[in-house]
């Protein structure tokens, strides 16, 4: 499984959140589990979070990416651990962070590893190791540009592999032109059939900022901005511009990289290409606005070329369409484009520009955050075909359970540990669905399923109740699955009201 590295600006986003709801002091010190630490109010390491978390603040530090999974610890106002957390994705790192309330802050349990900019992986044991780390990094930043930029500016060409302009990702306005940057100051970009003529400057700042101006015609007007310089290597130039307008600061991302969209335009890119393009994939999830729609394409198996199209094909239909992959401020993407015969064809649903959670030689996984009402889509594709339109490929964890008798391990409770209401009742899981849990004077009968989520598998579980304080009527929920093995299945709830965390275990007896 490839690393899905958080980028530098949603990493210390996440520190500085972590600031600021916290309401510890070195005079109130947290009940912390062992190896966790909270972020503290005033401290060095916090000064520094809010100054390199500032958009607009051309020092910005762009050299550190977190290495998924993230645990965290999650403490009240009464510095009381009130649940946990994991973090697989940058998705899943920013729905954490909204969910959170003031009053409540969050401590990262030690250790976990960060990638340095040139590549380095290292482990972090404490928040003092992240500090050095991070203001090692600032300060060898030195004035934000390296000193051979204008060497590798206007050495070579370059490629548009990421434009975001608005909310809207339009890297495909610039598809096919290869754009060069002279010594003189003038800039150039053909596709062969068509030339548009421009200049470039950098500011005479501190830090500079590269100054691009290529007329007035549509798109290249886009790219006319006082770009900030993020990264800037031989291979890839990042840059980023900020403006005010009515609704607010408006944020654009533009990236050149010596290859265009699609043909690999660093090892990360290329390692993704060439996994697409090899062999046939199959849709294995996707979930729609809340919805799993993945019976849909059961039928299709997917071919990506290495020309950028696709086609997917059942016995009865074929499907052609067009794919782009590219590095973005936010990782990897994968955009899609089906033809489409109306407005109901579910082919058009997966149109999209998809962020890469996740990726190896069986599995792609992604997801699209809308611009809407925030929802989130899930597409997985697999290597082998969608088995089970009835409920998903849930097999596997429904053997676990049917395959034997379990016992509550721990059932914490909106932080508050209620596994003893459970002491003494066996569950029994059958094959038909239906559930029991008995002791030696009470059988609680009820039901379970397991179904395919956004997140994975979920259990609902679902016992009869004999009043409003009955202690089962907490096990009724649709829980996550977090991970289980042939004799521990581990699941977590997120309420919907309060944001509170439930934490279920389940063990073999």
């Amino acid at each position: 499984m490839m690393k899905n590295a958080i980028k530098k600006t949603m990493l210390l986003a996440f520190l500085a959140f972590a600031f600021v709801v916290s309401s510890c002091s070195e005079d109130d010190p947290v009940s912390e589990p062992t190896n966790s630490e909270a972020i503290e109010q005033g401290s060095e390491l916090a000064n520094l979070i809010q100054r390199t978390t500032d958009d607009k603040d051309n020092e910005a530090i762009d050299c550190i990416d977190f290495v998924y999974p993230l645990n965290f610890f999650i403490y009240n106002s009464n510095d009381e651990q009130i649940g946990t957390q994991t973090v697989n994705n940058d998705s899943e790192l920013l729905t954490f962070l909204l969910s959170l309330e003031n009053g409540t802050y969050v401590a990262l349990d030690f250790p976990i590893s960060v990638v340095l900019k040139d590549g380095t992986v290292v482990e972090v044991s404490s928040n003092a190791e992240l500090l050095a780390l991070i203001a090692d990094c600032a300060s060898g930043d030195g004035d934000g540009v390296p000193s051979d930029f204008e060497t590798n500016l206007t050495s070579g060409s370059w490629f548009v592999t990421y434009f975001y302009d608005d909310d809207d990702d339009d890297t495909s306005d610039f598809a096919g032109y290869e754009f060069t940057f002279a010594t003189d100051n003038t800039a150039q970009a053909t596709n062969g059939s068509n030339t548009v003529n421009g200049n470039w400057n950098l500011t005479n700042s501190t830090i500079p900022d590269l100054e691009l101006y290529f007329g007035e015609n549509d798109p290249f007007e886009e790219l006319d901005e006082d770009w900030d310089i993020i990264e800037a290597t031989s291979e890839i130039i990042k840059l980023k511009h900020v403006s005010d307008d009515d609704d607010g600061d408006e944020v654009e991302f533009l990236t050149f990289e010596r290859t265009p969209s699609g043909g690999g335009g660093n090892g990360e890119t290329a390692a993704f290409v060439d996994n697409l393009t090899t062999n046939d994939w199959f849709v294995n999830l996707l979930e729609d606005d809340g919805e799993n729609e993945t019976c849909d394409y059961v039928a299709y198996q997917f071919t990506f070329n290495s020309d950028n199209t696709v086609v997917a094909a059942s016995d009865n239909n074929t499907v052609n369409g067009t794919w782009t992959a590219s590095n973005s401020s936010s990782g990897l993407e994968l955009d899609l484009n089906f033809e489409i015969a109306n407005e109901d064809d579910p082919f058009d649903d997966l149109n999209d520009d998809w962020d890469v959670e996740e990726y190896d030689a069986n599995i792609i996984k992604l997801f699209d955050v809308s611009g809407g009402n925030g929802d989130t889509d899930f597409l997985t594709f697999g290597r082998d075909p969608y088995q089970d339109c009835n409920g998903g490929n849930t097999g596997e964890l429904e053997n676990v359970l049917v395959d034997g008798q379990w016992s509550v391990g721990s059932y914490i409770d909106d932080g508050n540990d209620e596994t003893a209401d459970y002491n003494g009742y066996v569950f029994t899981f059958n094959a038909d669905g239906t559930a029991t849990a008995a002791n030696n004077n009470d059988t609680v009968n009820g039901t379970w399923d397991v179904q395919p989520s956004g997140s994975g598998l979920d259990l609902v579980l679902n016992f009869e109740i004999a009043s409003e304080d009955d202690p089962f009527d907490d096990l009724n929920d649709d829980w996550d699955v977090e991970q289980f093995t042939a004799i521990q299945v581990d699941l977590k709830d997120v309420s919907g009201g309060n944001g509170g965390t439930d934490l279920l275990t389940f063990v073999k007896l």
